[in-house]
């Protein structure tokens, strides 16, 4: 059997190590977080996206009573920044929760993953993706593909 490997690379830091675009986009993904909708799970995310121009554009989860028809806050956040600025390009994204864990704990789910996919894919360079749970520290990927490995793409 042959065995393929691959590694996962993530900087870990300190918010206040983080640079002022980066730090105003984890701001941006904690007013979204505030404002999300989970009387369910009681698990609020938040998520925003920074485009080429300097724009940000948040999500936050959205729950609903006939399950699956929430949506979750990178899900929103990316499809509106797609739907409001089709022409601009995806530099940066960040996802929080206001619940204190692990922050190997914490991580977009496959749906998400494949949209933020294939929304670098379509940018044509990577999105450098921030994580944050609670207020702890952030971990910080330079892309968004290493999240969906092994991926499907037409030739």
């Amino acid at each position: 059997m042959k065995q393929l490997k691959r590694e996962f690379m993530v900087d870990v830091t300190a918010v206040s190590e983080l640079s002022a675009a980066d730090q105003t986009l984890l701001e941006a993904a904690h007013e979204a977080a505030k404002v999300a909708y989970a009387p369910y799970s009681n698990f609020r995310v938040g998520a925003a996206v920074r485009l080429a121009s300097g724009k940000i554009v948040k999500g936050s989860n959205q729950e609903n009573m006939a399950y699956p028809s929430g949506l979750c806050a990178e899900r929103i956040a990316f499809f509106a920044a797609g739907a409001q600025f089709p022409e601009e390009r995806i530099e940066a994204a960040a996802v929080v929760t206001d619940r204190e864990m692990p922050a190997v704990d914490f991580s977009p789910c496959g749906g998400c993953r494949q949209v933020m996919l294939e929304s670098e894919n379509r940018n044509g360079q990577s999105i450098r993706f921030l994580m944050q749970p609670g207020s702890g520290e952030v971990l910080i990927s330079p892309n968004v593909s290493q999240f969906l490995p092994l991926t499907f793409r037409l030739p």
